[in-house]
């Protein structure tokens, strides 16, 4: 199904193929993980669930009201960087080697339960330095063809948290950044209206 919505775009929601699963949300966090990279001095990274990535190829990106960058590669001051996300064929192919540092971003909770743990597993199997993630705890807006929400895997942040961690110890060496999202008030029968607040909480583990 997510190859489907890569190729065709979300019909049901008017998105053309290239709109659907962009891979640009890694700009929102792109401050967070190169904290993580200067910490750990990485020079490469793995972008485990990529999308179209087209995050790195937008130009002279506003990060914030002060900071604008030429480039989310020149602002991370990385070597390399290699996309992975099997629902889009140009990057379907797993890595045959590690990285220094695993990022995930909007991409967990749209992993069927069963399978988050394998797949956190195997994002730190790829890392030789750090893994940072995000996750959302709350439905999404988006669905699949088939009807289902994209966000197949909702659980408060402590649900989240106590799986990533219990994972982060089969890896000791490697450090870690869990940035979750959750929302607060009340929610309307149809979106989530005007006193929805998403609140962030970390957990994260620097070594």
């Amino acid at each position: 199904m997510y190859e489907t919505l890569h190729e065709q775009g979300e019909q049901s929601a008017g998105k053309s193929a290239e709109d659907t699963f962009p891979g640009k949300m890694l700009i929102e966090h792109a401050p967070g993980i190169k904290e993580m990279i200067e910490h750990t001095g990485a020079r490469s990274i793995l972008d485990y669930g990529a999308g179209k990535g087209l995050g790195y190829k937008q130009r002279n990106i506003k990060l914030n009201k002060t900071l604008e960058v030429g480039s989310i590669q020149d602002y991370w001051g990385v070597d390399e960087i290699r996309c992975y996300d099997p629902g889009y064929e140009p990057f379907s192919q797993l890595p045959d080697q590690p990285y220094d540092g695993v990022i995930c971003t909007d991409v967990l909770e749209h992993i069927t339960e069963p399978d988050v743990p394998w797949v956190i597993d195997e994002m730190f199997s790829y890392a030789r330095k750090f893994v940072y993630a995000n996750v959302a705890c709350y439905p999404a807006v988006k669905s699949l063809p088939n009807g289902q929400n994209v966000h197949c895997t909702v659980h408060p942040p402590e649900w989240w948290a106590g799986l990533v961690h219990a994972v982060a110890m089969r890896h000791t060496d490697i450090a870690y950044r869990l940035v979750m999202s959750a929302k607060t008030g009340r929610r309307k029968k149809f979106g989530f209206g005007k006193n929805r607040k998403t609140v962030y909480h970390t957990t994260e583990r620097l070594v």
